[in-house]
C-alpha cells in the first residue's frame, strides 16, 4: 500500500478546491474542510434548481501508480452514491471516474483504476479506461439528480 492522502496526519484543507453547479446557474452548496478530529469532511447541500444538481471537490497530487491496481479509500458516507474521480493530466477536459454508495459505516472502498472510464460534461467519452502511470488531480462529486443535503467522511487514500 501507497498512501497518497492521510487526513489522521494533516489538517491541512487549503489545496482542495470545491465546485457547484453554480458555476453553470446552478444554486448548490458544498464545503471542504479538515476537523480537528483529523478527518475531511466534504458536505453541503445539492440543489435541482437552476438546471443545477451538482457537488465536486478536487485536489491536484502527483502521484505514481504505474506499480498499482487499485485505489483505497477509507470513509464513512451517508447512504448516498458518490463518484471518485482522476485525471492524470490536470490541463485534459475529461476525467475518470468510478461510482460508489456508500453505506453509513466506515468502510474502505476498492476501486480498480483499470476499471475508471471516461467521463466529461456527464457523458461517456469514447477513449481506454485508465491505464496511466501518473494521477495529478483526485475528486469526490455528488450528482444523483435529486435534492439532497450530503456529507461524505474521508480519512485516507491509497493505492495498492
Amino acid at each position: 500500500m501507497k498512501t497518497i492522502i492521510d487526513f489522521t496526519s494533516t489538517t491541512d484543507s487549503i489545496e482542495w478546491q470545491t465546485i457547484t453547479d453554480a458555476v453553470m446557474g446552478g444554486v448548490s452548496k458544498s464545503n471542504f474542510e479538515v476537523t480537528t478530529d483529523h478527518l475531511a469532511v466534504f458536505s453541503g447541500h445539492v440543489s435541482l434548481d437552476n438546471n443545477g444538481g451538482f457537488a465536486m471537490v478536487k485536489h491536484s497530487i502527483t502521484a505514481h501508480c504505474k506499480d498499482y491496481t487499485t485505489i483505497c479509500i477509507t470513509l464513512k458516507g451517508d447512504g448516498k452514491a458518490y463518484q471518485f474521480r482522476i485525471k492524470e493530466n490536470t490541463a485534459t477536459k475529461h476525467w475518470f471516474i468510478a461510482s460508489f454508495t456508500t453505506n453509513g459505516e466506515w468502510q474502505t472502498i476498492e476501486i480498480k483504476l483499470s476499471s475508471m472510464y471516461a467521463m466529461f460534461r456527464g457523458n461517456k467519452v469514447d477513449i481506454p479506461n485508465f491505464n496511466g502511470d501518473n494521477i495529478n488531480e483526485i475528486a469526490f462529486l455528488i450528482g444523483n439528480k435529486t435534492a439532497e443535503n450530503f456529507s461524505l467522511e474521508l480519512k485516507s487514500i491509497a493505492l495498492k
